[in-house]
């Protein structure tokens, strides 16, 4: 039997997070989690969230989106955790029930023993919001470059390097690993896990093509996948990927006449999904609301990512 559970991911303005700390009497006592509880037979997950919130912590949801659904198997019962971003509550958080909490940044964790099942979450909610996809056979490379800086100067943390036309690629792409990794940024490589890594760069992201024909994901790095089908997703979930990115979800310029999906295809995808993901195709900067709706934890974009900011 799985026992469902709502689990939130409660974020303050500065990207911390809350950690509530289980009370004496519970199963794994004294290990920190993030809040929530035990979803009601007949009770929709969001309703399952607001109400044990309140009652635990005190505090009420304004404003949550649907995230992560993770399952995993303790000693004492499988539960299957939905996890929802909440970015808006009011009220200020007490341990209704004695239990301790804390507030925690990503990636910085202080705070343990956590309970397990929480792990993977952490690793993706050290994901940026904004996925960029590099232009470089559009813009010119000096272009690029430039407008790299910029957009790295004001909070960009995350590149896919996707040119690869461009004559001497290696030495353009070092060029984009150096310029990230100076403002804490993080490049992924497509299609290339041997440059990727002679790069030092921080991992590869698979062409769906590729990815179909993966059996395993590369060691040591981390690794993302394009999809455009349920089924391509679930080969991402299979090899354990970071992160997956879905499109197009409008028409784009970079794939003209390509199928789209649309937000509700795109969010037949998402919903329920193990892994962030990211929305792709068309998509703008003011699409990220929309996004988060259905069940995105952010944006990839290519051209809306280098004509803002």
């Amino acid at each position: 039997m799985v026992v469902d559970v709502a689990a939130a991911v409660v974020l303050r303005a500065d990207g911390a997070f809350l950690l509530a700390q289980r009370p004496p009497g519970k199963v794994y006592a004294g290990w920190w989690e993030f809040p929530g509880g035990k979803i009601e037979a007949g009770e929709a997950p969001e309703r399952a969230l607001a109400r044990e919130l309140h009652e635990e912590l005190g505090i009420d949801v304004v404003r949550a989106y649907p995230w992560l659904t993770r399952v995993f198997t303790y000693a004492h019962a499988t539960v299957r955790l939905h996890f929802f971003r909440v970015l808006e509550i009011r009220g200020e958080p007490h341990g209704r029930e004695g239990q301790a909490f804390t507030w925690q940044l990503p990636g910085a964790a202080k705070v343990g023993p956590m309970l397990p099942a929480n792990a993977p979450v952490l690793r993706s909610l050290a994901l940026p919001h904004e996925y960029a996809v590099s232009d470089a056979e559009t813009m010119g490379v000096d272009a690029f470059l430039g407008r790299l800086e910029a957009r790295l100067a004001t909070g960009l943390r995350m590149v896919q390097l996707r040119d690869k036309t461009i004559s001497d690629r290696a030495a353009f792409a070092c060029r984009v690993v150096d310029a990230a990794h100076r403002h804490g940024a993080r490049v992924m490589v497509n299609g290339e896990e041997t440059l990727a890594r002679s790069l030092g760069a921080d991992g590869v992201h698979l062409p769906s093509d590729a990815l179909m024909l993966a059996t395993a994901r590369p060691v040591g790095m981390m690794c993302a996948a394009s999809c455009h089908s349920a089924e391509e997703f679930e080969q991402a979930a299979r090899l354990e990927c970071d992160f997956a990115v879905i499109g197009p979800v409008r028409d784009t310029a970079s794939h003209p006449g390509a199928r789209t999906l649309g937000w509700e295809g795109f969010g037949e995808i998402a919903r329920g999904a193990p892994l962030p993901i990211y929305a792709i195709g068309g998509m703008r900067p003011e699409d990220m609301e929309r996004a988060w709706m259905f069940g995105a934890h952010g944006l990839a974009m290519i051209r809306g990512s280098w004509e803002t900011g």
